[in-house]
């Protein structure tokens, strides 16, 4: 497979500065990896840099685990597993490393898993990690050295995207000068909630799309009392909602926040949030939390909610919106790429819209954070090609070029969210939109650019063309307007993520350091009593038992983890 890129013409470009100044034992590799080539200059030799993407000359095999969603692109080959992804076939063919999971779960399952592997030490060669997970490992000198491996291969690009932020992610995790992760970090904005209506149902039942939060409530009424799909049963209810209160989708953050309340930014991550005092409060035992549980148990009771909700996960959530069953869900700017998408395609007649989050007396402010990214990639220091995750990373990087635009296409069995580990441009929605409407606005036929997000951007252009002409011979309509309306429509996901942006329509989420040692200790704890004491209250039992959560957290720990996390605080305003 072809693969002269711009970084290596660099590379090579810059050669002779390496033969120049090399000196004995400088240059060299790992001895597993590929065999130095030799550079002769005024009869001396010397080693040529490390090649970002050079093919091992035996195979490395690289043990990882997985949890994961169903593939997002309806295209993918029906029965398809992580363990047949295209992307691990070129991985081998292209850099000679071999993945071999340790096992795969579906992701609701993943925690549990995981967990018990870290309590029996069966840990796999990459490590993808949230931040509480991270400092466990990191204190128990689990983690290898990245630094040496991520200085001579990461590639150009690799490099530029972590230096976007100036460094800051990567000294986030990295201690005593050592690099012990990659972090994948991206614009903060991407975790902006809106709320996401069926327009159609609005015309059938002629209402407007709701502002405030009274309003939100007569529209969820209607929809569940009115027939607003108009066939003639009893068969939708309002607000999709999934067991897990605060998660990474189906959730009830955009809810909450419409009150005011800012308790969570989901996975177990209490929200921080400035009390006006230079100080940080949880926003997890804010009153308005109560009150924001209150009307839930209401909406509950009048059957806006699913009866069952409690019992359902992510995947269930989905097959309620899929089947048309529910019109309105709280959630961020990639709704219409999956799964709404699905339901556009299942009914010609859905037609899902995005609105700011209703709010008390007005449009509301979505919780956002000041960095976004808990996730990160780290090497299990028994691993004997640490480089080798480096490698990965650039691999998947290098996929989204221009030459490889009709190779990875996810009918070809090309599921990019399985493959791992996976860094993005930190600014790659915000280069999609413009690039894309760059080109809408000039007539052009097809994307000139041509560095790493072409394929991205070529995509989504290619999306929205076809779905703008009514074309399908490409993709079914859903699978265009997906990709269209998340990314591209002005008044769509990201579009409207914008403007909010620009509104300062959003509350920030403070806190960004590392868990503190409490959080790491008692976090978990705290998280399983939030989620079964406000599960009860939504569903029926008395919402002052807000008032004995609240006492209970912070005698549990809670208390503890407010002065950490203020410590840390105070220490980022002396920086």
């Amino acid at each position: 497979m072809k693969r002269i890129k711009l970084w290596k013409m660099i590379l090579l470009a810059t050669l002779s500065l390496f033969v120049i100044s090399a000196c004995s034992g400088q240059g060299k590799e790992p001895a597993s990896s590929q065999p130095q080539t030799e550079t002769k200059e005024e009869g001396g030799t010397a080693a040529a840099p490390p090649d970002p993407l050079g093919k091992y000359p035996e195979t490395v095999t690289v043990t990882e685990v997985m949890g994961f969603n169903p593939p997002e692109d309806p295209r993918t080959p029906k029965g398809i597993t992580p363990e047949q992804n295209a992307y691990l076939k070129d991985l081998k063919e292209m850099l000679n490393i071999e993945v071999k999971y340790k096992w795969t779960v579906p992701s609701s399952q993943f925690s549990q898993k995981f967990s018990l592997a870290l309590a029996s030490g069966d840990l796999p060669d990459i490590l993808e990690l949230d931040g509480k997970n991270f400092e466990k490992l990191k204190k128990q000198g689990m983690l290898a050295d990245l630094t040496e491996a991520y200085n001579d291969y990461a590639s150009p690009t690799l490099k530029k995207y972590m230096e976007s932020d100036g460094g800051f992610a990567m000294k986030t995790y990295s201690q005593d000068g050592k690099q012990l992760g990659i972090p994948a970090f991206e614009d903060p904005f991407l975790s902006t909630q809106l709320l996401w209506i069926r327009k159609d149902w609005l015309d059938n039942l002629k209402l407007e799309p709701p502002k405030t939060m009274d309003e939100l409530e007569m529209v969820a009424k209607a929809f569940v009392q009115q027939d607003p799909d108009q066939n003639g049963k009893n068969d939708t209810y309002g607000l999709v909602l999934q067991k897990n209160l605060f998660f990474w989708g189906f959730d009830a953050r955009g809810f909450f926040n419409g009150f005011g309340a800012y308790p969570s930014m989901g996975d177990g991550q209490t929200a921080w949030i400035q009390d006006g005092s230079g100080k940080l409060i949880p926003g997890l035992i804010q009153p308005e939390v109560k009150t924001a549980l209150g009307k839930l148990q209401s909406w509950y009771k009048e059957g806006i909610l699913d009866k069952e909700f409690a019992l359902k996960d992510e995947n269930k959530a989905v097959e309620d919106i899929t089947a048309g069953k529910v019109g309105i869900s709280y959630g961020e700017w990639w709704y219409p790429n999956w799964p709404l998408n699905l339901n556009v395609d299942k009914d010609p007649n859905a037609n899902w819209i995005a609105i700011q989050i209703p709010g008390l007396d007005g449009p509301g402010k979505s919780l956002v954070p000041k960095i976004r990214g808990d996730k990160v990639y780290a090497v299990n220091k028994k691993m004997k090609n640490p480089e080798a995750a480096i490698k990965m990373i650039n691999f998947y990087i290098e996929m989204g070029n221009k030459e490889y635009l009709n190779q990875n296409q996810a009918e070809k069995g090309y599921v990019y969210n399985w493959f791992s580990p996976r860094i993005y441009n930190p600014a790659q929605i915000e280069t999609i939109y413009t690039e894309v409407n760059k080109a809408l606005e000039a007539n052009q036929t097809e994307i000139t650019l041509d560095d790493e997000n072409y394929k991205n951007v070529a995509d989504v252009f290619k999306a929205t063309k076809d779905y703008l002409a009514g074309d399908t011979s490409n993709a079914s309509k859903g699978v265009n307007w997906g990709q269209y309306f998340s990314r591209a429509a002005k008044d769509g996901g990201w579009g409207l993520t914008r403007q909010i942006k620009e509104k300062q329509a959003f509350v920030n989420h403070e806190f960004y350091g590392l868990p503190t040692a409490t959080q790491v200790e008692k976090g978990a704890q705290l998280d399983k009593l939030m989620q079964e004491t406000f599960t009860k209250i939504i569903m029926g039992s008395s919402v002052d038992e807000f008032d004995k959560f609240v006492a209970s957290w912070k005698s549990l720990g809670g208390d503890e983890i407010t002065q950490e996390v203020n410590d840390w605080y105070s220490q980022q305003a002396v920086k």
